[in-house]
């Protein structure tokens, strides 16, 4: 039972090689590039939601922060799609595995730092130690304030990983529940088909949410030190 339940988040593999490198890039290939084609629906959609969510996130950003306007809407695209594509069934999705979101979350929190260390030392250093804090407060708070720092870029991965997989649990249950109930009570089947099908909806705005959770909180880290 526990196999079968945790059995969709392991890393597919083909003739014993890993097929994780060849799922992370196909997500870009659904997206329609406006070079090949011409413009139609899709392509005006994509763009006023690009536009859309840009102006949310580069609004609070000075010059220095809008240069990463590319990355952060590239981080929101892959991530999105990534989590839309894995509730489709007998498929995989790398957002549930921590590895993949550290390795996302944290070169993101380290290139913001190290522009914050670059371009405002005094200001970043500042953050260690508030303004005011008693002599002997300041060794404990300096300590707090750089765990807090370096545990960020965890935080941010283990959101991203624990929201996807719990609601990815979540479905597999139900539906299980569904299944071995069609066969003992239509009534009560029915029931659960019903809470299956609205969760369904409630996973696939909880993978645009999470997408755009992620992209905002790096975004607001990039903010803090530019």
């Amino acid at each position: 039972m526990n196999e079968n339940l945790f059995a969709s988040f392991l890393t597919p593999t083909m003739m014993g090689l890993p097929m994780a490198t060849l799922i992370v890039l196909f997500p870009a290939i659904l997206l329609p590039k406006p070079r090949r084609l011409i413009n139609n629906r899709l392509i005006t959609a994509q763009h006023f939601l690009i536009n859309l969510v840009l102006k949310q996130m580069m609004a609070i950003h000075n010059t220095k922060g809008q240069t990463w306007s590319l990355m952060l809407v590239s981080l929101i695209m892959f991530i999105g799609s990534t989590n839309l594509l894995g509730l489709l069934p007998h498929s995989f999705t790398p957002t549930t595995q921590l590895s993949m979101n550290l390795g996302m979350a944290i070169p993101l929190w380290a290139g913001a730092v190290l522009i914050g260390f670059r371009h405002k030392p005094k200001a970043s250093l500042a953050h260690f130690l508030p303004q005011g804090t008693p002599s002997p407060l300041i060794p404990m708070l300096i300590m707090i304030e750089t765990i807090s720092l370096f545990i960020q870029p965890v935080a941010l991965a283990v959101r991203l990983t624990a929201n996807i997989t719990a609601g990815h649990l979540l479905l597999h249950l139900i539906g299980g529940a569904t299944l071995a109930l069609s066969t003992i009570s239509l009534t009560t089947s029915s029931i659960t088909f019903i809470i299956l099908v609205l969760l369904t909806v409630l996973e696939l705005a909880v993978a645009l949410i999470q997408a755009y959770v992620f992209t905002l909180l790096v975004s607001l880290y990039l903010q803090d030190n530019t």
